[in-house]
């Protein structure tokens, strides 16, 4: 798969099992103008879909639109650390290494995929951050939100 474009950084967003389950806040409406697509374009919630990220150009940030695929990895570590996972009581890994999740995005960046690590963290909160192919496979037709510089 070829693909070309820049990505945008979104998140971390933080909070509760219940609040990330808000489900009708995490979409969009059917119609653009509608009462649920303004919603949604408020929201501070990670969409379901990484690519509606791209809707939300207020959440969208200079210091977080790239063009190299190593300064986007490098902002996905630093949060990562910034909001490590919780551990497990029995000891054993929750999710995969750090060192997994990094190998995997620079593979899959620069083929236009999308990457959203999600996890708990120690105080038992929800973390949620993403890396969004602009242009994006899945919603072609979505303007950019910030052109890179």
């Amino acid at each position: 798969m070829t693909w070309s474009g820049h990505w945008h950084g979104y998140g971390p967003w933080t909070g509760s099992r219940d609040a990330y389950g808000q489900e009708a806040l995490r979409r969009p409406g059917a119609e653009l103008h509608s009462e649920q697509t303004r919603a949604f374009v408020a929201s501070t919630l990670p969409p379901l879909m990484t690519g509606h990220w791209l809707m939300r150009q207020n959440q969208t940030a200079v210091e977080r639109t790239w063009t190299r695929v190593g300064v986007a990895v490098t902002w996905l570590k630093s949060t990562y650390e910034a909001h490590p996972p919780g551990e497990r009581d029995d000891g054993r890994p929750a999710y995969l290494t750090l060192e997994h999740k990094i190998t995997y995005a620079m593979d899959a960046l620069p083929r236009g995929v999308d990457i959203c690590w999600v996890h708990y963290t120690k105080s038992q909160s929800l973390v949620s951050f993403s890396v969004v192919c602009c242009l994006n496979h899945h919603h072609p037709g979505l303007p950019y939100p910030l052109p890179p510089s």
